[in-house]
């Protein structure tokens, strides 16, 4: 009999997400202070082979998806290897990351050829200035150089977040919609949480 986890509703449990690392290369304005958060030392934190094998429990008990996040996942050392490591795992049918592609460009390829199945992509805006306002240290350029690094390793199904703010990126719901049109990418509206 396959083994499977049950929430208090008796819903089954297929999906984890796991946040890897706490630390992240912009600062959105929706996210944290200027001066970031505190890093905790790697003691403090679960290692490559920690996460794995983690993952490979929850695995063996129905865990069919692995979602990776942040932080900004990206920026952890040996992601790349962990992204082999957990596809390797029998029984996940489907590994993905959210990441805001600022440091995709040069890992895209690596990490579809480490079996990463599919990414979301946050981006709050297609002005350069204003993305720079938001994200306090990022680069357009360097997000949107990963989208693209991204298409061309083959990632599919990519979906893009933003989240809205009223009175700063509302108004180009149309453009980013427009991204649509021709990639075959989905958009989502993400609420802005009050904190």
């Amino acid at each position: 009999m396959a083994k499977h986890m049950q929430d208090k509703e008796g819903r089954t449990i297929e999906y984890l997400r796991i946040s890897v690392t706490d630390r992240c290369n912009l600062r959105c304005r929706y996210c944290m202070g200027a001066q970031g958060i505190p890093p905790k030392t790697h003691a403090e934190i679960l290692s490559l082979e920690e996460i794995a094998e983690i993952a490979a429990a929850a695995v063996d008990c129905g865990v069919r998806k692995i979602r990776l996040t942040g932080g900004e996942p990206l920026v952890r050392r040996g992601i790349v290897t962990l992204c082999r490591q957990l596809k390797a795992i029998p029984g996940l049918r489907e590994l993905t990351m959210t990441t805001n592609a600022a440091g995709l460009a040069p890992l895209a390829a690596e990490l579809r050829a480490a079996g990463l199945d599919r990414l979301n992509i946050s981006l709050d805006t297609l002005d350069p200035a204003r993305y720079r306002e938001i994200t306090r240290l990022g680069s357009l350029a360097d997000a949107l150089a990963g989208l693209e690094a991204a298409r061309a390793a083959g990632f599919a199904r990519t979906k893009l977040n933003t989240v809205l703010l009223g009175g700063i990126n509302d108004d180009e719901i149309p453009a980013l919609a427009a991204l649509t049109q021709n990639e075959p990418y989905s958009l989502r509206f993400i609420e802005l949480m009050p904190m």
